[in-house]
C-alpha cells in the first residue's frame, strides 16, 4: 500500500473514533445564569436533543456572552459530567 494511501487512511479511522467520542445522545435542558448566579430567561426554556446542544449553548453564548450554562440529561435529572457547567466567553 503506498505511503500516502495508508496515511490518509489512518486520518480518516482517526477521525472517525474521536468524533464518536465527542457526539451526545439524549434529551436535555440547558439553563442559563448570570455572574450572580441568578436565572437568565426564567420564562423560556431551552430543550436540546444529542449534539443540538452544541447549537443551543452556541445561540445563548451569543445571546449572554458572560453567562455559565448548566445542561441537564432529564432522563437522570443531573448534570452532564462533561458539558456542564460551560462558561461563556
Amino acid at each position: 500500500m503506498p505511503k500516502r494511501l495508508l496515511t490518509f487512511a489512518l486520518l480518516m479511522s482517526g477521525g472517525a473514533l474521536l468524533s464518536g467520542c465527542l457526539t451526545m445522545s439524549g434529551n436535555y435542558e440547558i439553563q442559563a445564569y448570570d455572574q450572580r448566579g441568578k436565572r437568565l430567561d426564567p420564562n423560556i426554556v431551552w430543550y436540546a436533543e444529542g449534539r443540538h446542544v452544541y447549537t443551543v449553548r452556541n445561540a445563548l453564548c451569543m445571546s449572554h456572552p458572560d453567562a455559565t450554562l448548566i445542561t441537564i440529561d432529564l432522563e437522570t435529572g443531573e448534570q452532564h459530567p462533561s458539558e456542564s457547567p460551560h462558561r461563556c466567553r
